[in-house]
């Protein structure tokens, strides 16, 4: 809230009449003409929920050898590793083939590198444990796409590796039986999108072609919405059924780890959506990874025991309750170093004793406090630092890492959120270059902006059918957030707080239209306006239900006073 300035869209009204007159509800058509679908067809891309939009997996490059090489293996009876990652993406990845596994009576295990010890991707020492385990084959989930050297020493030590990924390549890929990752500049496959879990699904869906993709979804379902939510994919083209499909199956049958998690974090009499999983599930679900206890997630999804999936979830809690109070402490930290001399450009900050774990929440809630990309590094005993970078959409934090190959001694990643490994006299260096990329590129400092889909000029248009219907665009996340709307010159009838003072209430009419509205985390003296002030305001239209009484919800964005 409280954005530096409001740009609204606006919407094509010839397109919105035309989809009305397809059938679709006015409210929806209005808002995706705003975003530029604009025809039936671009329309139906975002409402359809038609399995046949599912991708073929062996578009995928290298599908092939990866399924003939796992067939093999489970007719030969061989010990195989999940090599996986310590994010929920990589959690439920592994969760998932384990899954495949245990159903085709493979001998299996999973490995996931200790975050502080290890690091991410795949290692040597991991390898050589993983062979004296009698490992033969050994299959990444979410990692791996950057394990060139450790590739060739899986292949020295006489160990089958089966890459898949969804994180940047680099122009070497590893040598290994199969590299099954969309992002490699050789593959077809259009869904370059897909999550970690994702692969993982079409991995198993190419493994199980005979089955039906229904069935898949059942099986599989909850784990591939998990996880993509929570890895922040985009929301478009086959994302959307596969995130779609995955919360109709979490909502059917859930496993008892999840069930007992959704239990404790008291959702669990209304449908698992996108938001619950991204801001209440994923977090307790990553605390394991972050805290060094993946084994607790892994454990809590994969348990078939009730008994054992509430005790699990109660060592979850009780550790997530610890990662908040280290990552409050390290923030505050930074926060008060940074506020003495306000950041111009990109945020490179080092400690001695910053917890790796938390690292990149820490980064994310800078770059979202100060507006310019961040770089948060735990520098250990051994003078190594490693890092978490996040970014915004206008530098791309992954590109930038790039040209500064030479001072890392690892990165990896996404565009908009990645890590590194650096030495600590490199650190100064590498902000002064990520400084000087950062200016080459964005001349003019981006402030914090709202983008608003259009002006609700009409309030009749916010009927309860009609924003009812909006449910029918959903999931929003990255590359689909939900409609942003605003309306000006309302009347601010009352202001009232509510959950101890730290959410407000509003009510506002327009035109004889009278809405409630809720400020979340923003308390009545903080919003700067009065009862009976004409004010504008920004806001996503919501269904609010409470004891079976539905209303339109205005969800307030930001609010400013009124002028002509």
């Amino acid at each position: 809230m409280k954005f530096a300035k409001w740009i609204i869209n606006g919407y094509d009204r010839n397109a919105a009449v035309a989809l009305t007159r397809c059938g679709i509800n006015p409210l929806v058509a209005v808002f995706l003409s705003a975003r530029g679908y604009r025809t039936y067809e671009a329309a139906c891309a975002i409402l359809d929920n038609d399995l046949s939009l599912v991708l073929d997996p062996f578009l995928l490059r290298d599908m092939d050898k990866a399924v003939e090489r796992i067939r093999s293996a489970i007719q030969s009876r061989e010990r195989v590793a999940i090599y996986g990652d310590y994010d929920v993406d990589g959690m439920t990845a592994s969760c998932l083939l384990a899954t495949f596994f245990r159903s085709h009576g493979v001998e299996y295990e999973i490995y996931i590198p200790e975050r502080t010890e290890e690091g991410y991707g795949v290692n040597t020492a991991a390898l050589d444990y993983l062979k004296s385990r009698g490992v033969s084959l050994v299959v990444t989930v979410d990692s791996g796409i950057t394990a060139v050297e450790e590739s060739k020493y899986a292949r020295e030590i006489g160990l089958d590796l089966i890459i898949t990924d969804h994180h940047e390549c680099k122009p070497a890929l590893p040598e290994a039986i199969a590299v099954v990752n969309p992002k490699r500049r050789d593959c077809p496959y259009p869904n370059k999108g897909l999550s970690g879990v994702g692969v993982a699904f079409k991995l198993v869906c190419a493994l199980e072609r005979n089955k039906p993709i229904e069935t898949l979804f059942e099986q599989y379902g909850d784990f591939v919405a998990v996880g993509t939510i929570a890895d922040v994919m985009p929301v478009l083209g086959e994302n959307r059924i596969l995130i779609r499909r995955g919360l109709e199956a979490l909502n059917r049958k859930r496993r008892p780890g999840l069930r007992s998690l959704i239990r404790e974090a008291c959702i669990e009499r209304r449908d698992i959506t996108v938001p619950m999983i991204g801001f209440v599930l994923a977090p307790r679900l990553n605390a394991a990874g972050r805290m060094g206890r993946t084994s607790l997630t892994i454990d809590l999804l994969l348990t078939e025991d009730d008994a054992e999936a509430a005790a699990l979830t109660q060592e979850l809690c009780t550790l997530n309750a610890e990662r908040k109070q280290v990552e409050t402490a390290i923030f505050e930290e930074a926060q008060a170093h940074l506020m003495k001399n306000l950041p111009k450009g990109p945020i490179v900050l080092a400690g001695r004793g910053w917890y790796q774990g938390v690292m990149g929440i820490v980064a994310a809630r800078i770059t979202e406090q100060f507006y310019f990309p961040s770089v948060v590094i735990s520098i250990g005993e051994d003078g190594i630092g490693r890092g978490s970078c996040r970014s915004f959409s206008g530098f791309r934090i992954y590109s930038a890492l790039e040209k500064c190959s030479d001072l890392l001694i690892n990165y990896g990643g996404h565009e908009m959120a990645a890590g590194i490994t650096i030495l600590e006299e490199n650190i100064d260096a590498f902000r002064e270059r990520l400084n000087k990329l950062y200016h080459e590129e964005i001349k003019i400092p981006p402030v914090p902006t709202l983008l608003v889909d259009f002006e609700v000029i009409k309030p009749e248009l916010l009927s309860l059918e009609n924003v009812a219907a909006l449910e029918r665009t959903e999931p929003y996340g990255n590359g689909l957030v939900p409609p942003f709307l605003c309306m000006r010159d309302v009347f601010l009838n009352s202001v009232v707080p509510v959950g101890g003072g730290r959410h407000t209430k509003l009510r506002v009419t327009k035109l004889g239209r009278t809405f409630d509205c809720i400020c979340f985390n923003w308390s009545a003296e903080d919003l700067g306006v009065k009862e009976g002030d004409r004010v504008d305001i920004a806001f996503e239209p919501q269904v609010n239900e409470y004891r079976s009484w539905r209303n339109v919800q205005l969800n307030i964005l930001d609010i400013r006073p009124h002028s002509e």
